[in-house]
């Protein structure tokens, strides 16, 4: 009942949305009315189709399911681009009233109406164009050096390859994760750390399309944990689908590994929400390092939320990994990360605690990324001297 009353509540306001951007555009336009109803129609159609892309992954027939994910979430990043480009658009406006006003009607606003109004539309099929073709090529390798205090010299070198928020469903099957798998062992990583949020379906839906994460090959192992989206899509199933690939799963828990001949720990925590599903697996940074030998300096977690990182800091913890955020994946969505989550992208710290949040490896919804891209993350621990 509680995520009827949600959808019901979003759709309404993403109706009013598109109110507000037709009434705001299309009467500018300079087209004829024939033309202007034909906008009103798209626009009316788009309100349909944005929630039916959201609701494609819980429908049972593919692959028409799919291709009604791909028109309703393409429309919905076509649409968001145009809700921001007229809110934008607004400001402008409203800006040049006010120098019109002061200076003595020194501007044409008319023609700044009539130009305003064209060049929103334009503008954001450009960027969806553009956020298409990123959110859609393979993602980059971005190496980042973790400078440690104190790591023990044959610590240092050790390379931790990162992918994240995958993302596999309606519009990210086999071939995208073939290709993100292929990049992966091309780096010979000493381990790989899958940090979340890996499909968004349910097993029986997408087991064919995670299948190639099963040919990931580094040294000491492949090392998942859970993100929200796998609590959304069946996290008991799908945990045992990826360790029957060969991931190990950490749920608040830790491995102690060896790396030329000195140990570290590797640990790994559930979603920062999973205790909201399941109460077992409520998330525990602390939990995750019971019994963990005390004489091993390096300790690192694997935590899909950034905002796991105040407790792990408070645990101990050397470097946390994270994802989740998506960078924000398109303009603006990425000043709203920061709302809900202290780190955004990249590398930073707190405290003597690391934190690595990853922009992503795939998306969500929308086929597009625009100023956050998707990335391969392979990162290098250097030892560096006390202060």
């Amino acid at each position: 009942m509680r995520r009827s009353s949600f959808f019901t509540r979003a759709v309404f306001i993403g109706v009013l949305m598109h109110l507000y951007v037709g009434l705001r555009i299309i009467p500018e336009l300079p087209i004829g009315l024939p033309a202007k109803l034909l906008a009103a129609c798209a626009l009316a159609l788009s309100c349909g189709l944005i929630p039916l892309g959201m609701l494609a992954r819980t429908f049972e027939r593919q692959p028409h399911v799919d291709r009604i994910a791909w028109v309703g979430l393409m429309v919905m990043g076509l649409f968001s681009s145009l809700l921001v480009f007229t809110f934008l658009r607004d400001i402008v406006l409203a800006s040049a009233l006010t120098i019109d006003a002061l200076w003595g009607h020194v501007l044409l606003l008319d023609r700044w109406r009539i130009d305003t109004a064209v060049g929103v539309p334009v503008l954001a099929l450009l960027s969806t164009t553009i956020g298409f073709i990123n959110a859609r090529r393979r993602a980059r390798v971005v190496s980042v050096d973790v400078p440690i205090e104190g790591l023990p010299a044959s610590l240092d070198g050790l390379t931790i390859v990162q992918i994240s928020d995958i993302h596999v469903g309606p519009t990210i099957k086999s071939r995208y994760v073939d290709a993100i798998v292929d990049a992966v062992n091309r780096l010979q990583p000493d381990l790989i750390a899958v940090t979340g949020d890996v499909v968004d379906g349910s097993v029986a839906q997408l087991a064919s399309h995670t299948e190639p994460l099963g040919r990931l090959t580094a040294r000491y192992g492949t090392y998942l944990v859970t993100g929200n989206h796998e609590y959304y899509s069946g996290a008991v199933q799908w945990i045992a689908e990826f360790e029957r690939l060969g991931l190990r799963v950490l749920l608040n828990e830790h491995v102690v590994l060896e790396h030329q001949g000195t140990r570290f720990i590797l640990a790994g925590v559930t979603d920062y929400t999973a205790g909201r599903f399941d109460e077992a697996h409520r998330s525990d940074p602390a939990a995750a390092l019971a019994d963990a030998p005390d004489d091993v300096l390096l300790k690192v977690l694997l935590a899909h939320q950034p905002r796991t990182a105040h407790a792990a800091a408070d645990a101990g913890y050397t470097l946390q990994l994270s994802g989740h955020t998506h960078g924000g994946q398109f303009f603006p969505w990425n000043f709203f990360v920061r709302l809900q989550q202290p780190f955004t992208a990249g590398l930073a710290k707190l405290g003597a605690l690391w934190i690595y949040t990853s922009r992503g490896t795939g998306y969500w919804g929308p086929p597009k990324r625009l100023g956050a891209p998707s990335e391969i993350t392979r990162l290098r621990l250097v030892a560096v001297a006390r202060v």
